[in-house]
């Protein structure tokens, strides 16, 4: 039997502890906060998009950063591994759109509360409002957690779980990442993932809360047509510039190029349709309406807050009627619906950002084990270490199972 402790009680602590305990381990578990789950807790909106129900190889593709480092730990504890942990202590799932699993109940409590429950149920002693002050090591090995408050707990392994730096009102404020490096591990650089991106032009501020449901949309170089992202779904307009799930993808994927190119966002407002088929769709529109100012014609077509800006960036006067326009008018109109362009210029700030990427190097991680390559008996899981993921459950599918393989490897 093994001293264990745990420094995080997020997802990828939990499930390192309840690993551990369930080998037989003493586990003591860590949370800073007056509750276990903080930051899982506003997950999915509240509903915790628990993992994804893709095939586990189509996991890789969503992991941004690293994600020949997770094949071990993907494998060892897949998101059907997940799924079936999670009915077996207890907790019913249901899978949605695009693959998203979420509880039944759509209440992230409830996934907090079996994880809490299985933990307990297992013999972990958990202990709350528990700040760690440092992590000691003698001879490159694990020797201790130093509290706050001066006690000290002689450990055998140490398993770091304590999130990256975003929402750091949860308590993810990188006290991971300042006890990693000064044990000799490299930090990458941090920087905000899945966040809103900022636009030049002053149309999402007009636009501001409007959410345009299916939409296609595709990022390029300035004035070139290769194509950096390419994303079908949901888009929202804010006072900064744009958001939603299909932008805060797209973040991870052109956010380092958007500190040294400026980025075109090219948005297809109706993509089920091709540009001729939406031209008769156009056409029959306004045989109907031959009288009615072109603002008026369009509401069958757009939200009526987004008609002026199409018309503007088509060069239409609003107050034009529909029986004087010309093909060529109607046309432009056609072209803009299939492609509204807006420039982006920046991400926004670490505050707003979902995840943070970067962090602990994964060259210097045992990646079946999770165990440091510096520090016998260091262990990391979850947020801490350099790994992200898209939208859609694949980041915490990343914590779940680097927290198993963290609290699977102690058996030895």
């Amino acid at each position: 039997m093994k001293k264990i402790v745990v420094v995080g009680g997020g997802p990828a602590g939990m499930m390192a502890a309840i690993q551990s305990a369930r080998n037989g381990h003493r586990v003591i578990l860590l949370e800073k906060n007056e509750k276990l789950g903080k930051k899982l807790f506003i997950t999915g909106k509240g509903r915790c998009n628990i993992t994804n129900a893709c095939d586990v190889s189509d996991l890789f593709n969503y992991v941004m950063s690293n994600p020949k480092f997770l094949y071990s730990a993907f494998y060892g504890f897949t998101n059907e591994d997940m799924i079936t942990f999670l009915e077996n202590i207890g907790l019913k799932t249901k899978v949605e759109r695009g693959g998203r699993v979420f509880p039944a109940s759509d209440k992230s409590s409830d996934v907090i509360k079996v994880l809490q429950k299985e933990c307990e149920k297992n013999g972990v002693e958990i202990r709350l409002n528990t700040k760690v002050k440092e992590i000691t090591e003698i001879n490159q090995t694990i020797d201790s957690v130093v509290l706050e408050n001066g006690e000290k707990i002689e450990a055998d392994v140490v398993v770091v779980a304590t999130g990256g730096i975003s929402y750091s009102s949860t308590g993810s404020t990188g006290d991971g990442f300042v006890w990693a490096k000064k044990m000799g591990h490299t930090i990458t650089e941090l920087r905000p993932g899945l966040v809103g991106m900022t636009v030049k032009e002053n149309v999402p501020q007009v636009l501001q809360g409007l959410t345009l449901k299916n939409v296609e949309l595709s990022i390029t170089k300035k004035q070139q047509k290769k194509e950096l992202y390419h994303g079908f779904g949901e888009l929202l307009f804010t006072h900064y510039g744009v958001s939603g799930p299909l932008i805060l993808s797209a973040s991870s994927q052109v956010g380092d190029l958007l500190k040294k190119d400026v980025l075109e966002l090219h948005i297809d407002v109706k993509p089920a349709l091709t540009a001729e088929q939406l031209d008769q769709r156009v056409l029959r529109d306004f045989e109907k309406s031959q009288n009615l100012d072109i603002q008026n014609a369009m509401t069958h077509l757009l939200p009526k807050s987004m008609i002026p800006e199409i018309l503007k960036m088509a060069d239409i006067p609003i107050g034009k009627k529909v029986h004087q326009l010309k093909k060529e008018d109607r046309k432009r109109i056609v072209g803009t619906l299939k492609d509204v362009p807006l420039t982006l210029t920046g991400l926004r700030g670490m505050e707003e950002a979902i995840i943070s990427r970067g962090g602990v190097c994964v060259n210097e991680v045992d990646p079946g084990t999770m165990e440091s390559k510096i520090i016998k008996g260091l262990h990391f899981a979850g947020e801490v270490l350099d790994l992200d993921a898209l939208t859609g459950g694949f980041n915490l599918q990343i914590a779940w199972s680097t927290g198993y393989a963290a609290g699977t490897m102690l058996e030895d």
